[in-house]
């Protein structure tokens, strides 16, 4: 099955199609992890996107019941550069491709994906779309130069009815902007009482479940396009330790007066370096955003900066100066990635028992 991809400055790749026969438009970004694709394809953050693998074999260990990160993937496409047909690896249930055709997704294989992500690096993102061999390329480039994406990304992945996870420590409410399970599987290792509420909660809904801690989740999109859940924030401050998580990150900074911005091409893999400044400690994390804080911005705020990352120094944690309140913009969970930030999660039980003892 003969596909290409066309994106919108005009390039134009031929290679294999796999998966679903359907055409699929969406913005084209880059992953650098070498493993980790089945948790990619079901990460809710990467919804309304198409994700090119710079690692060149995918599929290798196949698919397994273990490894997914939501129950139906929000991503809209994979590009790779050579497709595993025959998976070896002992969890092996289904083929990368088998997955596809089952969840009506397309992906193309062949493609020289070392020329991509330097078109991606040099230009930036761009929107895409992967067609049958024979569409013509110039009525698609005028088409996605026209698109205009969804911005209501949040809303399309986030739980819609409020469920519980029940545990016998703290109870933390854990709101939903696009969660992967991973957080929730932290938070049952502490034992913890979990219920997941929908992206639109109140703070004063949320407040009525008599929480000891908030989770705000990862999730996709601009961290703009969500105003409700700056108000849902600005009335727990203060009122409840606050962990926040990627996209929970950025709307932690967004509510407490800083500003955030789209970067050239993203964070996406599980190797990204970070540096602890109160610790001055490295830690190796697992990233996958389009957005970053601004550092300037936060002059005027009460948050204070307390990670970076080392490949090019946009910020990667605050603190509240006054609240028990606290972010990162890396995955502490991982799956895929590195372990070395899963401490995060110690650090927000501990914040919890210190405010119940000053509360009490």
């Amino acid at each position: 099955m003969k596909k290409k991809l066309i994106l919108e400055s005009g390039e134009v790749f031929h290679g294999e199609g796999f998966g679903a026969e359907s055409e699929t438009a969406g913005e084209v970004v880059f992953n650098t992890g070498m493993t980790g694709y089945q948790e990619l394809i079901s990460d809710p953050s990467y919804c309304g996107q198409i994700v090119c693998m710079t690692y060149p074999l995918i599929g290798n260990y196949g698919i397994n019941r273990d490894d997914y990160e939501s129950i139906e993937p929000a991503i809209k496409g994979l590009i790779v550069k050579e497709l595993c047909d025959l998976p070896s690896n002992f969890r092996t249930q289904m083929t990368l491709d088998e997955l596809f055709k089952k969840k009506n997704l397309s992906g193309i294989s062949g493609i020289d994906t070392r020329r991509l992500t330097r078109i991606l690096r040099n230009s930036g993102v761009v929107k895409g779309k992967i067609v049958n061999a024979e569409t013509d390329e110039n009525t698609v480039v005028t088409e996605l130069k026209s698109t205009t994406f969804p911005i209501n990304q949040v809303e399309m992945v986030s739980t819609k009815t409020s469920y519980a996870n029940p545990g016998r420590g703290f109870k933390v409410v854990l709101v939903d902007f696009g969660s992967k399970l991973g957080i929730i599987r932290e938070l049952s290792q502490r034992n913890c009482d979990i219920t997941v509420v929908s992206h639109d909660t109140t703070a004063e809904e949320i407040l009525l479940m008599d929480p000891d801690g908030i989770m705000l989740s990862n999730g996709p999109g601009d961290p703009e396009d969500n105003p409700q859940a700056l108000e849902m924030i600005r009335g727990l401050l203060g009122k409840v330790p606050i962990f926040g998580i990627c996209l929970g990150h950025q709307l932690i900074g967004l509510a407490c007066g800083a500003k955030t911005f789209k970067l050239k091409f993203g964070h996406r893999g599980g190797n990204h370096p970070v540096l602890d400044l109160e610790k001055n400690k490295v830690s190796i994390t697992s990233q996958n955003h389009g957005y970053a804080v601004d550092q300037e911005s936060l002059k005027d705020t009460d948050l204070v900066e307390t990670h970076i990352a080392l490949n090019d120094r946009t910020n990667e944690g605050l603190k509240h100066k006054i609240h028990p309140c606290f972010s990162v913009q890396y995955h502490p969970e991982a799956s895929p990635g590195p372990e070395d930030a899963n401490y995060l999660f110690d650090e927000f039980i501990d914040l919890m028992y210190q405010f119940k003892n000053v509360t009490v």
